[in-house]
């Protein structure tokens, strides 16, 4: 089990399977620049199978998220889906991608065992998604959550962060969106996870102004604290339902005493917190050949040490030295 001192138990294991990723919007790193993680430097199919073995098998994790950078640049993340779902037991598998190459992997991801995507789109408009992520591929991801959801990766979500004088304005065009397409909808306030460190807390649009904005078109009927548990977003019935929209208020209204996260880095460090400034180092006892229960005992000391909180309400918060690409959502 991994617990820590305030009681929290951690179910849901985060992979980052690699640091790089084919766009570059501006809320997660710079347009060049980035320094990439070297090749012997992140952990083999191999390495990343054992340690979620050891997090599945030892220590309670119930739930596998495959994220990045871009995941679906990870070429043997197919044959690491189906090692995965072959554990005992079986964890549930997610993966967090910005939906280019879904097209492509869709299928095969759904044969290997996957079970769901979750998409990022932060816009309707082709023009708005170049300049947001510096990159001419808006009908890649469209195509990508058709693909996603024509092989059965449901519920398709898709993940919006809405940026003032940007795409500010498109909250009730992408729920409807949305719901039209049969996707579940969440917008997720901007974090200070950037690599240019830019974030401004009063520049940013909050889960209030999500919201307000929505009902403008929309009455949303709250879901209650029962249906969420410990689930990051905040969920509405969306004209009495059964459609659903999201809000994840990691910033103002922060729900680390329900967070039930571990993190593990594609060099293989465990994050206790998406915003910790400390890592503990697993890639060094893997490959000094340390016994699995080594492994796990390295990891529960690194979970015991969690804080109570992220830290962002307190004025002398400090942005993790990573980006976002590096740490994985």
């Amino acid at each position: 089990m991994l617990i820590d001192t305030y009681g929290r138990v951690a179910t849901d294991l985060r992979v980052s399977l690699t640091d790089r990723c084919n766009l570059r919007c501006t809320y997660c790193m710079p347009e060049a620049g980035l320094q990439w993680l070297a090749k012997p430097d992140l952990l083999s199919d191999d390495e990343i199978v054992r340690l979620i073995g050891i997090a599945v098998t030892r220590l309670g994790i119930t739930e596998v998220r495959f994220t990045g950078g871009e995941p679906l640049l990870r070429p043997g993340i197919v044959g690491i889906v189906e090692r995965v779902a072959a554990l005992e037991p079986r964890p549930q598998m997610s993966l967090t991608t910005n939906g280019i190459g879904l097209k492509r992997t869709a299928a095969a991801l759904k044969a290997a065992g996957l079970d769901r995507v979750n998409v990022s789109l932060d816009t309707l408009r082709p023009d708005v998604f170049k300049t947001l992520t510096r990159r001419d591929r808006h009908q890649d991801v469209i195509a990508g959550l058709e693909a996603a959801r024509d092989a059965g990766l449901t519920p398709v979500k898709v993940n919006s962060v809405l940026m003032p004088g940007l795409n500010d304005d498109e909250a009730p065009d992408l729920l409807a969106w949305a719901v039209e397409h049969d996707y579940e909808l969440r917008f997720i306030e901007q974090m200070p996870l950037d690599a240019q460190h830019g974030w401004k807390r009063e520049g940013m649009v909050t889960a209030g102004d999500i919201l307000a904005s929505l009902r403008t078109r929309f009455a949303l009927t709250e879901e209650g604290v029962d249906e969420r548990g410990s689930a990051p977003a905040e969920r509405w019935l969306v004209d009495g339902g059964p459609h659903r929209v999201g809000v994840i208020a990691s910033v103002t209204r922060p729900f680390c005493a329900a967070c039930d996260r571990t993190r593990l880095t594609a060099d293989g460090q465990i994050r206790n917190c998406l915003f910790a400034t400390e890592e503990t180092d697993l890639r060094t006892a893997l490959r000094s050949d340390a016994p699995d229960e080594e492994i796990a005992r390295i990891w529960r000391l690194a979970m015991w040490g969690k804080k109570a909180g992220s830290g962002l309400d307190d004025p002398s918060f400090l942005q993790p030295a990573r980006p976002m690409s590096s740490i994985g959502g």
